[in-house]
């Protein structure tokens, strides 16, 4: 199984003797690309049935066939964490994604808020960013990439067991976020809300301030580009309160 050094995330079943048929670029990939060819082997994943070790029975320019044949990790799932993030440059809204597939997000949303620069992402090159991290920090789960949504309407339907950790840039410099969160002691299911560039509006800090599931924070003594503050958040959420205790 050492042999094994790339891997590949595949929409398709994995199990003893399962075949997995490439598409074009996956094949261009395996075959032009990184040069593998009969009986060399690839790690899979699917984000539900684990890690295989699959190994190339067919190799062709535009196709081929890959045969798992054990299983090398189980699926590890994220904790039940969302992120929520106003999008921005999109350099920095792939950074975001890609850093939050890595940093262990089981779903990604992205906002519109009043303030927000972007009016349109493309939800499938998010999506494929996302492929691309778990495939890259060695992943088994691949978290779902939202389409944009207003995020008054993504609070209309809020479920009531969620806490929504707003990173309220309005409280820079008071007590910090991994205080706040360790003095909840309360784990359940979470999201995290990073606002746009140029802030929250004063009716959407108003409502935020009205939800019962919302637990407001700062993100210490400095305010934060929209990117950073998403690391950051992601990263204190879990030391406090998720998979890395």
């Amino acid at each position: 199984m050492a042999d094994a050094k790339i891997r590949l995330y595949v929409d398709q079943p994995l199990g003893v003797g399962q075949p997995v048929p490439l598409n074009a670029d996956q094949a261009n990939y395996l075959f032009a690309v990184m040069r593998l060819g009969r009986g060399d082997a690839v790690l899979l994943f699917n984000g539900r049935d684990g890690e295989w070790r699959g190994v190339v029975a067919e190799a062709g320019k535009r196709g081929g066939v890959l045969v798992c044949d054990a299983q090398t990790r189980p699926l590890q799932m994220p904790p039940d964490l969302w992120l929520l993030f106003a999008p921005i440059k999109k350099a920095r809204t792939d950074f975001i994604v890609e850093k939050a597939a890595e940093l262990g997000a089981s779903r990604i949303l992205p906002v519109q808020t009043r303030f927000t620069n972007a009016e349109r992402i493309r939800q499938d090159r998010l999506q494929a960013h996302a492929v691309e991290a778990a495939e890259q920090c060695g992943g088994t789960f691949v978290p779902e990439v939202c389409d944009l949504q207003g995020l008054d309407k993504v609070l209309d339907t809020w479920p009531a067991e969620r806490r929504l950790l707003w990173c309220d840039e309005h409280m820079v410099g008071g007590s910090s976020a991994l205080t706040g969160l360790l003095a909840t002691a309360r784990g359940g299911p979470w999201a995290i809300l990073i606002g746009p560039e140029g802030g929250f509006a004063e009716s959407e800090q108003a409502r935020l301030r009205g939800l019962p599931q919302v637990v407001p924070i700062s993100l210490g003594p400095r305010i934060l580009r929209a990117d950073t503050a998403a690391v950051a958040a992601l990263v204190l959420w879990q030391a406090a309160l998720g998979d890395w205790q």
